[in-house]
């Protein structure tokens, strides 16, 4: 089974690019997709150029695709990548967002392809925790919730950082995998990497939510 793996360098596409490998597929590359919307309900924005890295540490060749910022247009230059790519199917990173699943099951649909989704309704907590027991590394890059400060920015999810999101989960109602936008990530370190990717970043905050704005990164 030859697959692409869609690939946002943040902790879902990281596990199911895992997930591939462990069941023996054949992965034969990433499809990181650049979006040009800031907004995008589809793909993941923040520190989304750290997949080159991440990419090189992994040890798979990476191909980008930039989409333009309309809902549905931005579906469209993914398809045509992925056309041409001559995989039996894509492996995503798809937990519980019927948006996000639909449009690529769609989208393998019209050419020919089969879509998987190891992680598909997973317990969002076991699923994350199972993460970090497993020796992933999950930095905090963007916070968009009630609960979630500037604090978090950077930090390595462990079990005292779970800890807390399991008690915004009881006092908010917070996913603690993030599912629902509150936190994005990126994984800087994982068993599936041969080296550590290293970033310095600052901290960008709009009165309750923001990002990390990557200064530098390399590979340690």
């Amino acid at each position: 089974m030859r697959i692409a793996a869609l690939f946002s360098g943040g902790k879902d596409s990281n596990y199911a690019l895992f997930c591939a490998q462990h069941y023996g597929w054949d992965v034969e590359c990433l499809v990181t997709v650049f979006s040009t919307s800031p907004e995008s309900y589809m793909y993941h924005v923040p520190a989304i150029e750290l997949t080159r890295l991440a990419a090189e540490s992994i040890g798979l060749p990476l191909v980008e695709v930039v989409t333009p910022p309309e809902p549905e247009a931005e579906l469209l230059p993914l398809k045509e990548a992925l056309r041409g790519l001559g995989v039996d199917g894509i492996v995503s990173g798809a937990l519980a967002s019927e948006y996000q699943r639909r449009r690529l099951d769609q989208i393998c649909q019209d050419i020919g392809i089969k879509s998987f989704a190891p992680l598909w309704h997973k317990s969002q907590r076991d699923y994350v925790h199972e993460m970090v027991d497993e020796g992933f590394e999950i930095m905090i890059t963007g916070c968009y919730a009630e609960g979630l400060d500037e604090s978090w920015f950077g930090k390595i999810l462990d079990d005292k950082a779970l800890a807390r999101l399991d008690r915004l989960h009881d006092k908010y109602g917070i996913s603690v995998a993030g599912e629902g936008g509150e936190y994005e990530s990126f994984v800087t370190y994982g068993p599936h990497m041969r080296r550590r990717v290293r970033v310095e970043y600052e901290k960008q905050w709009k009165r309750d939510s923001g990002k990390i704005v990557v200064k530098r990164a390399w590979l340690e």
